[in-house]
């Protein structure tokens, strides 16, 4: 009797206990690029001038600080990432991975999802990265196991603990990731809603009632997926740089954006913010309440000494190249992510033009340079080798080929088919322009276009001049993998438009109208 006794206040205990709300905070970043130092307000390199005078924003060492003491302020809380940790910087060029997983240790992640830019050099680095990593990297729409490098390796989802409860983890990737990155013929990708939904039904069964998607997808289809399935609490995002908020004015929508019961929270890219959710829920796994902001990391952050320290070493061998001037320019040539995937922009007249100076005495007529592979502006000033990579860090060579004015069209076509979405395959144009109708259906939006001042010959061969990424077929530029006379093996893009400015320095940035918005 003294025994059943004992067992039903336990059990009386339990049930108490059970029926308490569970607070979770989330802390969260995405879209990192290897940002590792501070970063200027055009995102790209910040002095340490202008670092001591508290013009710079985010940087490992501030996260540490600002990871620390929103942790101080919370009984639970979890660190996660919506992928693109790679590439950016020549910090990612010279160390691939070993970096980012020695400081992404160093933060404390719990858990992180697998971005397109995890596969820009092959599964081989990715895995690597896994190897160093001591938290679970997910990607949940995409068959790995044909892939030896990441097979049983590379989870769909997991589950943590934190304060005692479960907490269910899913990965997703742009099921695009073929054409946006190196893959390899091993992985395939799949629909983020029924991946999503196949693993929430997985962990449900397990009694796991609390789920959060780390999606490296965009805000639209973060909302997508919100809207299409069942029982995701949490999306974390990324992949779109997404800027939500509550106060600032240039946000793209509140933070968390409700759809449905699902909180959907990003937080813009390169550390410059740290996201905050502070999450409530009932003992069923609903979420009761969602609030938090984006945390401004900049200077009123202190930097962590010994992580500052620690990065000023690993720049030690990039130095010579990145302080290298290689001209002057009198104002910001504007490299902005909104305006490089929407219009034309100054940066893209200025890629697009080196290309085609440097290829134009080999009959090539016109030059294509993607909006996504242009990752940064440059302030007005000294510009050094170092910002130019920042610009351009993909070592991407350039590729001439011919192809009809058809094909020309086709291509153009395909560069504007997302830019409602604010995809990386908007094109960038030298020795052309054109215009385009983003109200109409994709696929019938361009028109006007004009080839060296004359309309477009569909019959003609034309030459052209791209980046060995774009000429493969990535952003969707598949019509190019069978283009006749392809060489994909010419200089460095960052090099071929390092010395155009020079050869035009002190360089002036401009637009010219070459591309119309209707």
């Amino acid at each position: 009797m003294k025994r059943f006794l004992l067992s039903a206040a336990a059990l009386s205990l339990t049930a108490g206990m059970a029926s308490a709300d569970y607070t979770l905070t989330i802390l969260h970043t995405n879209d990192f690029h290897a940002r590792f130092e501070p970063i200027s307000k055009y995102d790209g390199p910040c002095g340490v001038e202008d670092n001591t005078e508290g013009k710079c924003f985010g940087g490992t060492a501030r996260l540490v600080t600002a990871i620390k003491e929103a942790k101080g302020r919370t009984n639970n809380a979890i660190l996660v990432d919506g992928g693109d940790q790679f590439q950016g910087t020549l910090f990612y060029s010279y160390y691939k991975g070993q970096l980012a997983a020695e400081m992404m240790n160093k933060l404390g992640y719990d858990g992180m999802t697998v971005g397109n830019h995890e596969f820009d050099d092959g599964p081989e680095v990715l895995a690597s990265f896994m190897s160093a990593v001591n938290f679970p990297i997910l990607m949940s729409n995409a068959d790995v196991s044909a892939e030896p490098l990441l097979a049983d390796k590379l989870a769909k989802s997991t589950v943590i603990e934190r304060g005692g409860e479960k907490i269910g983890l899913i990965g997703l990737t742009p099921q695009d990731t073929d054409e946006l990155a190196s893959p390899g013929d091993n992985v395939t990708f799949s629909d983020p809603v029924a991946a999503v939904q196949g693993e929430v039904d997985a962990l449900t069964a397990m009694g796991v009632n609390k789920i959060i998607v780390l999606s490296h997808s965009s805000y639209l289809v973060d909302q997508q997926v919100a809207a299409a399935t069942t029982g995701v609490d949490v999306i974390v995002g990324g992949h779109s740089n997404t800027l939500l908020s509550n106060t600032n004015e240039r946000a793209e929508g509140p933070y968390p954006t409700m759809v449905g019961d699902t909180a959907i929270v990003q937080a813009y890219a390169y550390g410059k913010y740290l996201g905050e959710l502070n999450v409530t829920f009932d003992d069923a796994g609903k979420i009761t309440q969602a609030s938090g902001e984006p945390i401004l990391i900049d200077a009123a952050v202190t930097e962590d000494a010994e992580t500052v320290a620690r990065i000023s070493e690993m720049a030690a061998p990039l130095e010579e190249i990145r302080n290298k001037v290689v001209a002057d320019t009198a104002e910001p040539i504007g490299g902005d992510r909104a305006v490089c995937r929407a219009q034309e922009c100054s940066m893209g007249n200025l890629i697009a033009d080196a290309m085609l100076a440097r290829v134009a005495d080999q009959g090539i007529d016109v030059a294509i340079q993607n909006g996504g592979g242009i990752r940064a502006s440059i302030d007005a000033g000294q510009v050094t080798m170092g910002d130019v990579l920042t610009v351009l860090p993909f070592q991407n060579t350039l590729s001439t080929f011919q192809v009809t004015g058809a094909v020309l069209v086709e291509a153009l076509e395909n560069g504007v088919s997302q830019v409602e979405e604010g995809a990386g395959r908007f094109p960038q144009v030298a020795g052309m322009t054109f215009a385009f109708d983003a109200s109409a259906p994709a696929g019938s939006r361009v028109s006007d276009v004009m080839v060296g001042g004359a309309a477009v010959d569909m019959e003609k061969v034309y030459g052209v001049v791209s980046n060995n990424y774009v000429r493969n077929g990535g952003d969707g530029y598949a019509m190019f993998k069978t283009a006749t006379n392809p060489y994909d093996f010419g200089p460095d893009l960052a090099d071929v438009t390092a010395e155009f400015l020079a050869a035009n320095a002190p360089y002036t940035p401009y637009t010219d109208g070459r591309i119309t918005v209707k």
